[in-house]
């Protein structure tokens, strides 16, 4: 393959990344706490001797989207909506990973779980319980879980050092690296956040990047064509 075939080719794999990122973007439109993502493409270039240098793209990294998404009212005493920076913190097997769904309830032991059961961690790392009869339960704005006037735990929000770091692991989880404290979220009981994916951008952003992935292809084609001509040509 010749120069111009590589680099059509590192192209084309580079959007047929963003396609899926763009396609599993609309398949969690409704998915409570959701972050869309982009691919970041990247350039390289590569100096032959005796020749003109070449450009080559790669779209293998992506950024998440930390855009505020709206809050829809639920009325649970255990949906926590987040409003502006940071994530809950939640223990899995896999390590401690954050998440912006706050949809969490009591387990048998008494501890705030997932639908997943992953356990909800407080702001000093550990798990967050609420005795069976705690009656009814607040939590205030800056994480506080109270019972009946009494403070009983208090829910961390967390976010990561360096956001770039930031990487999606599986449905609503991150894996943020080193962590801190998120001081300006605040976290409203009895919502949930919604996915921060706008449809229109995103239908937007797949019509542009099959019309280029097209347009490589008619390229990489009439590349082909080009290269049997010469090769025929040769022959005779």
């Amino acid at each position: 393959m010749d120069t111009a075939g590589y680099v059509t080719l590192g192209r084309q794999s580079g959007l047929m990344r963003e396609m899926q990122v763009v396609a599993n973007n609309i398949a969690n439109l409704s998915t409570t706490g959701f972050r869309r993502e982009d691919v970041v493409f990247a350039e390289h270039v590569a100096r032959l001797d005796h020749e003109p240098s070449v450009s080559m793209a790669h779209g293998n990294g992506r950024i998440v989207d930390l855009s505020q998404a709206g809050l829809t009212p639920t009325g649970g005493a255990f949906d926590l909506g987040i409003q502006g920076e940071g994530f809950f913190l939640v223990e899995t097997p896999q390590g401690n990973r954050l998440t912006r769904a706050g949809s969490f309830t009591p387990s048998a032991e008494g501890e705030l779980v997932t639908p997943d059961g992953f356990r909800l961690l407080d702001a000093g790392g550990t798990p967050v319980f609420v005795p069976p009869d705690a009656g009814q339960v607040g939590v205030s704005s800056d994480g506080t879980v109270s019972s009946g006037g009494a403070p009983i735990a208090r829910i961390g929000l967390w976010r990561p050092v360096d956001p770039l770091a930031l990487r999606h692991q599986s449905g609503t989880l991150f894996d943020g690296g080193q962590l801190e404290p998120a001081e300006s979220g605040i976290i409203k009981q009895g919502f949930l956040e919604d996915s921060n994916v706008q449809p229109v951008v995103e239908i937007a952003r797949m019509i542009e990047v099959q019309r280029a992935y097209e347009m490589g292809q008619k390229f990489m084609d009439a590349e082909d064509s080009r290269m049997r001509g010469v090769i025929q040509t040769l022959g005779r």
